[in-house]
């Protein structure tokens, strides 16, 4: 059955890169030509895409043996993992009663006077801008999508432990 997607890995760590770069390219958009100007936990999510995408890119380039591809399986799927904790914790936010969003901050400002750890802290944890809901597709905020998209990206990589194990 699962014969028809058994490809060569570099195909699919490839199809992966070329996934994140579709996704980084998607928040550009909204970004720059919608006027959606992203959160500290959206910007977290993108930093989680490129570092996964970055993995996939080094994978497909070097074209590992088994040995490796599993390695570089495992790395993918733990920075995708990273990214979907993220995502999942933006979509809780979105989901928490009115009175308990947490108080907004700029990020700019927290950059300016912030030392680097409180920083690190809030674009992990999210402010109150993060609760808002300024974009949906079939009733879902651009976070859910987010999450499905990482649990996707992990699932492949992971997918490739399988891949060569019968080789």
């Amino acid at each position: 059955m699962f014969e028809a997607i058994k490809f060569n890995p570099r195909i699919w760590f490839l199809l992966g890169f070329l996934g994140c770069v579709f996704l980084l390219a998607m928040g550009a958009y909204y970004q720059f030509v919608d006027g959606l100007e992203p959160c500290p936990l959206c910007i977290s999510q993108r930093i989680a895409i490129f570092l996964t995408g970055v993995v996939f890119l080094i994978a497909t380039l070097h074209n590992p043996a088994k040995q490796g591809v599993k390695i570089y399986a495992i790395i993918g799927a733990v920075t995708a993992l990273c990214g979907a904790a993220v995502s999942s914790r933006h979509v809780w936010l979105q989901n928490l009663p009115k009175d308990q969003v947490p108080q907004c901050q700029e990020l700019e400002f927290v950059f300016k006077y912030f030392p680097l750890s409180e920083t690190i802290k809030l674009m992990l944890s999210g402010t109150g801008e993060c609760a808002e809901i300024n974009w949906t597709m079939l009733g879902l905020s651009m976070p859910v999508w987010t999450l499905f998209a990482f649990l996707m990206l992990a699932t492949l990589s992971l997918l490739q432990i399988w891949n060569t194990s019968k080789s």
